[in-house]
């Protein structure tokens, strides 16, 4: 079953192993989450836990919101996530949950929003390779042959375009928890996460397992 918790990117540092091994690591502080809600398979179709994370202010929250969190015993939250097939019976609503759901060299996976690059040409945002710069060639860094003539007279759906770049939810699988600090609430995670500094990120527990 998986196991989740939510949380926020503090930031990169590095940590020596026993062996003198240097490991980057990400900070993610993951204070007390709160099951806001249990769904199941009879009322909702699927089961999963929903959790809460880091108050949010009463006057930007909406009478649902205060009235879904109060049902949890709880404020409103800035960040609310499902924890799909989670064992929904060794949870309750209002039930805390800290990083000690995790233990140092467990396998996880994170989903988080990447940072946002504006908009971008087809060399920066798909990788492709420009054309010759020599003195004559006029074809420096376009996006290439658009469509076939007459026939079928139109751009395929999926032409790989100049456009936004970044801002999208991305996962990034089978990474290693380094260490679990209780007292501070922080989860080390070795490698980069998605998402820049003070962004929310969600963590479960790896799909492709240990």
């Amino acid at each position: 079953m998986t196991k989740g918790i939510l949380g926020r990117k503090i930031g990169m540092t590095q940590l020596f192993s026993e062996a003198g091994e240097l490991i980057p690591v990400t900070v993610i502080q993951a204070e007390p989450n709160v099951v806001l809600q249990k769904r199941t398979e009879e009322n909702d179709g699927y089961t999963a836990i929903q959790l809460g994370f880091a108050d949010k202010k009463e006057s930007r929250a909406s009478k649902a919101e205060k009235g879904h969190a109060e049902k949890a015993s709880t404020n409103p939250k800035r960040y609310v996530r499902e924890i799909r097939t989670a064992n929904i019976d060794d949870y309750e609503v209002g039930q805390e949950i800290s990083v000690s759901t995790f233990e140092a060299g467990e396998k996880i996976d994170v989903t988080g929003t990447s940072k946002g690059k504006g908009f971008q040409g087809n060399i920066k945002r798909h990788n492709q390779a420009r054309g010759l710069m020599s003195h004559g060639s006029r074809y420096h860094r376009g996006p290439g042959a658009m469509a076939m003539a007459a026939d079928p007279s139109r751009v395929f759906k999926g032409k790989k375009l100049p456009g936004q770049m970044g801002r999208e939810q991305v996962t990034i699988q089978n990474l290693e928890v380094v260490s679990v600090d209780e007292e501070r609430n922080l989860l080390l995670v070795k490698g980069n996460v998605p998402g820049a500094k003070k962004s929310y990120v969600k963590i479960t527990s790896s799909i492709k397992g240990n």
